[in-house]
């Protein structure tokens, strides 16, 4: 008995021992379980609040600096600028109608302003403010602060505002930004931020992805009306690319001064190594800081409807007839086909073909001329016997080589073909078959054929280069590109025998330089070693009657002027060593020699002054000379 007894005792303060373990495990199971509840729930509550309760976590988007455009020279062309922003937020103004006549009393807030500002805040939530006005000047916002009291709702807002230092001189280059329109919104929730611009025409819209950049976000606590108590996290916006374009800025703004007493006009001054466009001007032109900075219905619809189109840049999407400059296609299709050059036509003003009588520009004509005196002297009809000849398929074949009749992909919005006409597209388009006559009178530019400026220096350079496809570019590399200049020979041969180019560019270095006919003499370059090769081109925008002939053609000054020729050249220098060519289009601006060729020479005389492609450089290296 006594053994059981004690046998139990033992087992008794096993149990209790047990039991005690047992309790101290629970309390300190019970003790940690209490410290972190403490730590979540009183530590750190206001964390787990907040991440808990997603209805309470709004994330909002940085909207991104766009990126800068700079000439080849690093000058800025678009840049971003500090500008001051009115804003409201409708929950605080309450009286949306009356804060904007207190508003109306202190800074101008016009009737489009109110208007817009109405609807935006019947469309957004209450707590989302609304920019009233930009671009405050600080005049303009020292009177709002002075009135802040009085202004419940309003603030002043500092932000960036995108600005085009050199305005018109490149506008059709560079393009403008503006507001977002409710077609262009893709879902993408930067398009629909305040104030958020876009690109709408040239670079700015052909890089509009790239300059933009990436938006940032911040992650922000807001309370039950969404208004902001505090920023949770923040993720920095990444700037818009940096985009260099191939313009001299100074070439340009010279093109463009030179241009200053035409109505309409175009000019291109490319390389014939490589295709950079060092300018690119077409007049009128426009501001595009008013688009920016929201351009007025009033002011929209006045440039919409001048009949002098300033919104189109003329350089890419002016098509007109090329007149006598198209005369160096059909010279070097002439001479493909196997034409000796010393083959000599008789000019005596007229040729019959068929019942037509087809005219030269020259009273009494020309005489025996062959194909170099022909395109000095820009005899017609040499031209038209080799029209006979050749046909316009031939002709056209060499015209689609030289660049002419297809867009060129620039890279700019709006860009034209032209039109290079053959049998197979008139059938097509006019449901008509080609006529024999219509052969001679494209073959002096007039006719069907259409061409651009930006056409007509890109044949050019094809002629003067040795014959190379050279295509034209407006952007050097930005950032994740390599930056490869190159030379003619990199890019494909047009298969052009070297004695038909030979004998063209001699036949253009005399139309400038050649005393005795050359159409272009009176516009020389003086400077030998800048002296320039070209060719002029006069375009009828009427028709000549028969009785106006028998009476005497009236000169282009006695015209009113819509009735006037267009004036053309195309051009190259220097004339030994070619690398910049330039076309001038003057819209009603009469002869060709006359008006259009003295603005080839400034315009290549100052390129050469300029010199953008740094030959001037790479010669004193070649030569040793300081």
């Amino acid at each position: 008995m006594m053994l059981e007894t004690k046998q139990d005792q033992s087992q008794d303060k096993i149990f209790n021992r047990r039991a005690v373990l047992l309790a101290a495990g629970q309390l300190t199971i019970f003790a940690g379980l209490s410290a972190r509840m403490y730590y979540l729930q009183v530590l750190e509550a206001d964390r787990y609040r907040v991440l808990a309760e997603e209805n309470r976590i709004s994330l909002r988007l940085l909207p991104p600096p766009r990126g800068v455009v700079l000439d080849r020279r690093e000058t800025p062309l678009a840049i971003n600028v500090q500008i001051y922003r009115l804003v409201v937020v409708p929950e605080q103004a309450k009286n949306m109608d009356e804060m904007l006549t207190r508003l109306a009393r202190l800074v101008k807030v016009s009737d489009h302003d109110r208007r817009r500002v109405r609807r935006e805040a019947r469309r957004r939530r209450s707590f989302v403010p609304i920019t009233v006005r930009e671009n405050l000047t600080w005049e303009e916002v020292s009177r709002i602060e002075v009135n802040a009291p009085d202004l419940p709702g309003i603030t002043i807002d500092v932000a960036q505002s995108r600005h085009y230092p050199y305005g018109d001189i490149a506008a059709h280059v560079i393009g403008y930004v503006a507001a977002v329109s409710e077609k262009e919104l893709t879902g993408d929730p930067v398009l629909e931020l305040p104030g958020f611009r876009i690109g709408k025409n040239g670079i700015e819209k052909r890089y509009d992805l790239e300059l933009r950049g990436r938006a940032g976000n911040t992650e922000v606590e807001v309370n039950a009306l969404g208004r902001v108590i505090r920023e949770v996290s923040r993720r920095e916006w990444q700037s818009g690319l940096k985009i260099n374009v191939t313009l001299d800025i100074e070439l340009q703004e010279f093109i463009f001064k030179r241009l200053a007493k035409e109505r309409r006009a175009a000019v291109v001054v490319m390389d014939v190594q490589n295709g950079d466009v060092f300018g690119m001007v077409s007049r009128p032109g426009f501001d595009p800081n008013a688009f920016n900075n929201g351009i007025t219905v009033r002011d929209w619809k006045k440039l919409v409807g001048d009949p002098d189109k300033p919104l189109t840049n003329k350089a890419i999407a002016g098509q007109y007839a090329p007149g006598s400059v198209f005369k160096i296609v059909v010279a070097l299709a002439a001479l493909e086909k196997g034409i000796r050059p010393d083959m000599t036509v008789k000019c005596e003003e007229v040729l019959e073909f068929g019942n037509e009588l087809f005219h030269c520009w020259k009273k009494n004509g020309h005489g025996y001329v062959n194909i170099v005196d022909a395109l000095r002297e820009s005899c017609d009809v040499y031209f038209y016997e080799l029209a006979q000849r050749l046909g316009i398929d031939r002709i056209a074949k060499v015209a689609q080589r030289l660049g002419l009749g297809g867009k060129l992909n620039l890279g700019l919005p709006g860009e034209r073909e032209g039109l290079i006409p053959t049998k197979k597209w008139k059938l097509k388009t006019l449901r008509a078959h080609w006529l024999g006559g219509e052969s001679l009178i494209n073959a002096i530019g007039q006719g069907y054929v259409l061409s651009t400026p930006l056409q007509l220096a890109v044949m050019t350079s094809r002629v003067v280069n040795g014959g190379y496809a050279v295509t034209p570019r407006l952007t050097k590399a930005y950032q994740y590109e390599e930056d490869t200049p190159k030379k003619a020979t990199d890019f494909p041969s047009l298969n052009f025998s070297a004695g038909a180019l030979n004998l063209v560019r001699q036949a253009l270095d005399e139309v400038v330089n050649n005393p005795a006919g050359g159409t272009a003499y009176n516009a020389r370059i003086s400077k030998r070693a800048w002296q320039m090769g070209g060719k002029t081109g006069t375009s009828q925008v009427r028709r000549i009657s028969l009785e106006e002939r028998e009476l005497g053609v009236k000169k282009n000054d006695e015209l009113p002027w819509r009735e006037r020729d267009h004036a053309l050249f195309v051009g190259y220098a220097p004339m030994s060593n070619p690398r910049y060519s330039c076309s001038v289009v003057i819209e009603h601006g009469g002869g060709g020699g006359k008006i259009a060729a003295p603005v080839a020479r400034d315009v290549l005389r100052e390129t050469q002054r300029l010199d953008p492609a740094g030959i001037r450089i790479k010669d004193r290296a070649r030569t040793g000379v300081s």
